[in-house]
């Protein structure tokens, strides 16, 4: 009995160890003609060691590698030029068996098919989908990761959906945004108690997130989008996975992350040491290679299949959806020759393109470094643009705090540091810092005066969902709160002019009037910037495009104030009269002088003629 009972674990043992491969999953799951020969990431099981062939007429095998414990198996496909799109057969053998997967690829999208990256004239809108607005109530507690919905939870899954953008982009439109940028919607950690939502915990980056809809309704709300004359921009993180990534555990390679679970760096937020080159490689690594918020797998880019991957990844989405762009989390987190690389390979195939990064800090010296457009420490990032937090905090400091309104052209006089300034990505706050109008004290006249400043500045602005309606909210999650009419139940609408209250009425009404100004006004789009006057209270500055001039002055004092510039010099030689666009203020002339009276706390706008 014993030897009997020995014989069958031999036998079983035997049929585990010559068990014949097995495919679960393939990154990435499709190709497309003339976007190069892609490297598949399969997963599966018995794969060591494994031969791959085809049949095809449309690919060769150029050559594969297998993880040590057989989950893994990277095949370089080389794409023929008789290739045609349809299925290419691969058949992985291995001494205990084979089997076959089809790999489909198809012709690449048309190159006006989207992918339109940004124009001076765009005004970028940034939603989370899950606080939004709920398109589909049936997926708000998907079978597959039961048990995070609830509204009642700051952190938990509230329901917003791909669909509740779709269904809300005449709001997006009517208001006068040109662009939606949403966090990620990649699949995310529903792991019970782990907040998820915000999408920046990715298990699968070529998957959907449930809670959010499925890859169609991504394509559907790209197509809407572009049949309105907007753009999409998806939020895309080459840095990190989340915590429960089937790589954490079982990684494709010894160094496709820098440590792991178990051994891993500590964080820095601190990126500046990146740009001194005195600076310690210790400081270095501790940003590069630390594990962001002490539990986000950080990903290694100096690993060629990870660079691989990772830009193909980023292929694949604008290919499937023909989105206009990407904004870049955590940019200055990776190496530069990452994304020299990187953004080489996407600019080539989609030369329209273009990128945002976030590179989180106030200072210009800092935030310029990472910009594309020169050779840094022997790389171009290649980056298109940045977000200008340090012209953030300026204006923030400005309105909300009384600081010396010197501080706005403190920042704007360093603009020599970019390449484009007019192309920096301007806004008053995002997903990651306490709403505006809280910042300031809940002072409705203080927050239209930041969005003054910030719709007539120099550069592509950025409004944060609800800052249009004067949502409140301090530091996360408190700052993302549900939109209100977007979620069942909600008494208060505030996509409709009849659902909005008052207050909510008043700063929508003002913020659409001025988009509708930079609109209307290319001095505001395109136009240079000319600053005039600054002091601790007051602002005043010219923007120019031929002969469309628009005049801003910007009064932060509890009293009027009365600016006198001097009307015999540039570029006031050739203005004879103002007309007002915005505000209570008057704006006159003599032949030497130009008086402007601006009530207390306010921004005017008018039209130097």
């Amino acid at each position: 009995m014993i030897r009997k009972l020995l014989f069958a674990a031999i036998l079983t043992q035997s049929a585990l160890l010559l068990a014949s491969p097995t495919i679960k999953k393939a990154d990435p799951p499709n190709w497309y003609l003339g976007r190069g020969n892609p490297m598949l990431l399969l997963y599966g099981e018995d794969l060591a060691n494994a031969h791959v062939t085809t049949t095809s007429v449309s690919a060769r095998i150029r050559r594969t590698e297998s993880s040590a414990n057989g989950h893994y198996l990277f095949v370089w496909l080389e794409i023929t030029p008789a290739a045609k799109p349809g299925n290419i057969p691969l058949t992985i053998k291995t001494p205990s068996g084979e089997t076959t997967v089809q790999f489909p690829i198809a012709n690449h999208r048309p190159i006006n098919d989207g992918m339109a990256g940004l124009a001076p004239s765009d005004v970028i809108y940034l939603l989370m989908p899950d606080r939004f607005a709920d398109g589909d109530p049936a997926n708000n507690d998907p079978a597959i990761s039961k048990g995070n919905y609830d509204r009642s939870k700051p952190k938990a899954y509230h329901g917003g959906d791909i669909k509740g953008v779709r269904d809300h982009l005449s709001y997006l439109h009517d208001l006068g945004v040109t662009t939606v940028w949403m966090t990620p919607i990649v699949d995310n950690d529903n792991t019970p108690g782990y907040d998820g939502y915000h999408g920046y915990g990715a298990i699968d980056l070529y998957g959907v997130e449930e809670h959010y809809g499925t890859l169609d309704d991504v394509k559907a709300l790209v197509a809407d989008a572009h049949h309105q004359g907007m753009k999409v921009f998806f939020d895309w993180v080459a840095n990190h996975t989340g915590p429960r990534h089937p790589w954490v555990a079982d990684p494709p390679s010894p160094t496709w992350f820098h440590g792991s679970v178990q051994k891993h760096q500590s964080p820095s937020y601190e990126f500046p040491p990146i740009t001194d080159i005195h600076a310690l490689p210790a400081e270095q690594d501790h940003i590069r290679n630390g594990w962001f918020a002490d539990i986000l797998a950080d990903l290694n880019q100096d690993d060629p299949h990870v660079a691989e991957y990772l830009t193909e990844n980023a292929i694949w989405w604008i290919e499937e959806t023909g989105a206009d762009g990407y904004r870049l989390d955590t940019f200055p987190y990776v190496p530069r020759s990452f994304w020299s690389a990187w953004h080489k390979s996407l600019h080539d195939v989609f030369p329209r393109l273009d990128t945002i990064g976030e590179n989180y800090n106030g200072d210009p010296t800092v935030v310029s470094f990472f910009l594309g457009g020169r050779s840094i420490l022997g790389y171009d990032t290649g980056l298109n643009t940045a977000f200008d937090f340090p012209l953030m905090y300026a204006i923030r400091d400005v309105v909300s705090k009384h600081a010396s309104a010197t501080k706005i052209t403190d920042v704007l006089r360093r603009d020599w540091l970019y390449p484009h300034p007019e192309r920096l990505v301007t806004f008053l706050g995002n997903h990651d810092m306490d709403r505006i109008l809280t910042a300031a004290g809940g002072d409705r006249q203080a927050l239209k005066n930041a969005f003054s400043l910030l719709l007539t500045e120099r550069g592509i602005p950025q409004l944060y969902y609800g800052d249009e309606i004067a949502m409140a909210g301090g530091a996360d999650p408190d700052n993302r709160r549900d939109f209100p009419g977007g979620f069942p139940g909600d008494t208060n609408n505030a996509f409709t002019t009849s659902g909005r209250t008052p207050e909510q009425q008043e700063v929508y009404a003002y913020v659409q009037k001025l988009l509708k100004l930079r609109h209307d006004h290319q001095a505001l789009t395109s136009g240079k910037q000319w600053n005039l006057f600054a002091d601790e209270t007051a602002y005043a500055f010219l923007r120019e495009n031929g002969a469309d001039r628009v005049l801003v002055g910007f009064n932060n004092a509890n009293t009027p104030r009365t600016l006198k510039l001097n009307g015999r010099e540039f570029p006031f030689l050739a203005v004879k009269a103002f007309e007002l666009l915005q505000g209570a203020g008057n704006a006159s002339r003599t032949a030497d002088e130009i008086s402007l009276e601006i009530a207390p706390h306010s921004v005017t706008l008018w039209l130097a003629k």
